[in-house]
């Protein structure tokens, strides 16, 4: 049986209630000696073991509070945050349009990615060795002869890494789900802590939601793609790039976790990508 974290005792927490409990680990509602409630999150083994935990919190204590969930406190493998208690972008896609939530994660990533007022924590990881996974996975295809979907997406992510502008921290993780309303508006949660090209901000919110079937309707992704291009002042066609990218590196995570169905499904969004990416281009 888990044990209850021990809260360091300045946070001044009375009581907590666990309400989540999943691989990247285990996450509190707490109530505090002030009267305020806050979200404490503790960090799994795998979590740690990756360094996923520091540079979350590094980037979320940049950021402080700028587009982001405000990071209170953190003590070892703790982080006490800012309570949201208001929807997730999930719902303005379901319950309103899917371009009312596009709208408002390009104003989150707009937020997210605006200029600091100090130099951006050193422990993020930078974006050429978030895709390894794909460059081992396309460099395995090559040698045994075969021209895949993971071949051609690490050339497109080889040409994308070389050729990056306005290099920044980046959220990493940007998806409906991700995106939360609260007592300041809209604010994204639990970030990777990369740094890149602002560009692959973007590319998560077309494999996004993950059980819509819009994620592969060309018609959806020309869309979406047009309106973040317009409203974050990206080219279009660099987004479509960063989508096909993406989705096979997420592809060949799910190849490593032995879940192939599933990297299927990320395949599907990127070959939907590069289709719409291809007509542009024609156009």
């Amino acid at each position: 049986m888990k044990r209850d974290p021990a809260f360091p005792a300045e946070w001044g927490i009375l009581s907590w209630n666990l309400i989540a409990d999943g691989m990247g680990g285990r996450v509190f509602v707490v109530e505090r000696s002030d009267g305020t409630r806050a979200v404490v999150k503790q960090a799994s083994a795998v979590v740690i073991r990756e360094g996923e935990n520091v540079r979350s919190a590094d980037f979320l204590a940049w950021r402080s509070g700028a587009g982001a969930v405000e990071l209170l406190g953190r003590h070892d493998d703790l982080a006490m945050l800012e309570y949201l208690s208001g929807a997730m972008l999930l719902d303005v896609f379901e319950k309103e349009s899917d371009d009312d939530a596009t709208i408002i994660a390009a104003d989150v990533i707009r937020r997210l990615h605006a200029v600091g007022t100090t130099p951006p924590p050193a422990t993020l990881e930078p974006l050429r060795e978030h895709f390894v996974s794909l460059f081992r996975k396309a460099e395995a295809d090559r040698r045994a002869g075969q021209s895949s979907q993971f071949v051609e997406a690490a050339e497109t992510a080889e040409r994308l890494l070389a050729n990056q502008a306005a290099v920044k921290p980046l959220h990493g993780d940007i998806h409906h789900e991700n995106i939360m309303r609260g007592a300041r508006g809209w604010v994204a949660i639990d970030p990777k802590g990369l740094l890149g090209d602002p560009a692959f901000d973007i590319a998560n919110m077309f494999y996004n939601p993950v059980e819509s079937p819009l994620r592969t309707d060309q018609r959806r992704i020309a869309a979406m793609a047009g309106i973040l291009a317009d409203r974050l002042d990206q080219d279009v066609g660099k987004l479509l790039d960063y989508a096909f990218a993406f989705s096979a590196l997420s592809a060949s995570w799910h190849v490593e976790d032995g879940n192939f169905e599933e990297a299927q499904r990320s395949l599907a969004v990127g070959h939907a990508a590069r289709a719409v990416r291809r007509d542009l281009s024609a156009g």
